[in-house]
């Protein structure tokens, strides 16, 4: 009996799984899972965990009168503050007490596909009421996270849309510089549901549209509309939060004049762009996804596309109460913001709207074109099919979504090479872009040369192009997709097989 990915996560259970037999997908079946502490070296099966997750259904208080509903790690929002320490190997105990089978994604980080935690690389599930022992060295440094990697589809319980993710800060060899507090902040909506009029949020990305590709996603939107096609459905949230706590709510943030403070921002939302300013104050750019930028810049708004993470100094030299918070009112007021309090200050929370911020990621790259010519290009064209798969749009590259139950298409790539993706947006959305396994370097950005900004997510604008290069230097599969959830489960994905 063969049994595909989707099939176990409607049927739930380690029955499912253990039915799959011999012809089930690989690293589905529940024996691949759970014998796999057996071929951890002896040590690793003798020591003790250096850090144990328990993902379990539980309720989390974003306020007094908000109380959700949901899968966590430990019990909490967002899950506990893992750190490591580059190239020290550790052993992280994950115990899953739900239902259905789950995955845990080691997002940003250099580790072998079976720990990294993606089905369609291999990764074995975490079975319903059972736990796996990962064994692996941590790496690069910087700020990473981790988080589910379940197929959601329609089901709003399921995949990110859930509260499993957590924060990863691997100590890195090279000091950020001179501050005196280091605050972690994770942003998440809760709540979701589906509908018709709901509007992604647009952040203002830099680089001009490419005219043929407007034309071609605008012509195919009219005629799936004149075919009396509704658009597609959309996610939309009803709360709001900031490290699982609504604005209001949660602990402020204390600080004192003359302080330089360190924010992690992650941005944890399974669909979502965020935006985030704080009255009177700018942030200087250190690290994005956990790398160090070429070059330092301060802005006055942060914008974070899913799945991103930006590491910023703020200088404390405007005392007060503040609301740091996002640029929407509706979100804002939803609970979308915390309080930043000055020592020796009181009074409510004050938010002042900044000036309109266009969001450049050239600000923080070197100058010139990249650091080496790639050997081989692979050129990618994004596409919308408006309500093709039971109201929901589907998400072609090169004309073909990506299949879960065959995991297809796969591209072979030649170890030692480095590559370029070229990506080609027929879509108005922005696209939060994702590589497994690899750190890429963003290399043109609307037909601009950008050089030496690192990242492992980085946003393809409305109708815009982009090229990240990457060297193929991680054997085996490694997942290439969107992390809008919506998009990742409707086709926007592709293997990469490296040998």
């Amino acid at each position: 009996m063969s049994i595909s990915r989707r099939d176990v996560l409607r049927l739930g259970g380690v029955s499912a799984l253990a039915g799959a037999g011999a012809g089930g997908v690989a690293g589905c079946d529940a024996r691949t899972a759970t014998s796999e502490a057996e071929r951890l070296p002896s040590l690793s099966r003798k020591r003790k965990a250096d850090y144990t997750l328990r993902i379990a259904t539980g309720q989390v208080e974003l306020a007094p009168d908000t109380v959700v509903s949901t899968t966590t790690y430990n019990g909490r929002f967002p899950g506990p503050l893992l750190r490591f320490t580059e190239g020290r190997p550790v052993v992280v105990d994950v115990h899953n007490d739900t239902g259905t089978p789950e995955l845990l994604h080691w997002h940003g980080q250099r580790v072998p596909a079976d720990v990294d935690g993606a089905a369609e690389e291999g990764t074995p599930y975490i079975p319903a009421h059972g736990m796996r022992r990962l064994s692996f060295t941590p790496g690069p440094a910087g700020f990473r996270f981790y988080h589910t990697h379940v197929t959601a589809h329609g089901d709003l319980t399921r995949g990110t849309y859930s509260g499993q993710a957590g924060p990863v800060y691997i100590e890195p060899k090279a000091d950020p510089g001179a501050y005196d507090q280091e605050v972690f902040l994770t942003l998440k909506e809760f709540e979701p549901s589906l509908g018709h009029g709901g509007e992604e949020t647009r952040a203002s990305l830099a680089g001009s549209q490419v005219p043929e590709l407007k034309r071609r996603g605008e012509r195919a939107m009219a005629d799936s509309l004149a075919r009396g096609m509704p658009r597609g459905y959309e996610v939309g949230y009803r709360s709001f939060s900031v490290n699982g706590r609504k604005l209001g709510h949660g602990r402020p943030i204390k600080v004192r004049a003359g302080q330089r403070v360190l924010f992690h921002v992650l941005n944890a939302s399974a669909t979502e762009i965020r935006s985030l300013a704080l009255p009177g104050h700018t942030f200087t750019v250190v690290a994005l996804d956990g790398n160090p930028v070429p070059r330092r810049a301060s802005v006055p708004v942060l914008w974070i596309g899913t799945a991103e993470r930006v590491s910023a100094l703020v200088e404390m030299n405007h005392p007060g109460v503040w609301v740091l918070g996002d640029l929407s009112d509706d979100d804002r007021n939803a609970g979308m913001g915390t309080v930043v309090e000055y020592a020796g200050r009181a009074g409510a929370p004050q938010w002042i709207a900044p000036p309109a911020f266009t969001w450049d990621y050239r600000t923080f790259a070197g100058p010139g074109s990249a650091t080496r010519r790639p050997d081989r290009t692979i050129d990618l064209l994004v596409e919308k099919r408006n309500a093709a798969e039971k109201g929901f749009n589907v998400w072609p590259l090169n004309g073909v979504p990506f299949s879960l139950d065959t995991d297809e298409p796969v591209l072979e790539i030649e170890r030692g090479e480095r590559y370029r993706m070229r990506l080609r947006n027929a879509s108005d959305d922005i696209h939060p872009l994702h590589l497994h396994r690899h750190t890429f370097e963003i290399t043109h950005i609307a037909g601009s040369p950008t050089r030496g900004l690192r990242k492992d997510v980085v946003m393809l604008g409305g109708y815009q192009t982009l090229d990240l290069d990457f060297n193929a230097d991680q054997p085996g599969l490694s997942l290439f997709h969107c992390h809008q959830q919506l998009h990742m489960d409707y086709g926007f994905m592709i293997l990469l097989r490296c040998s």
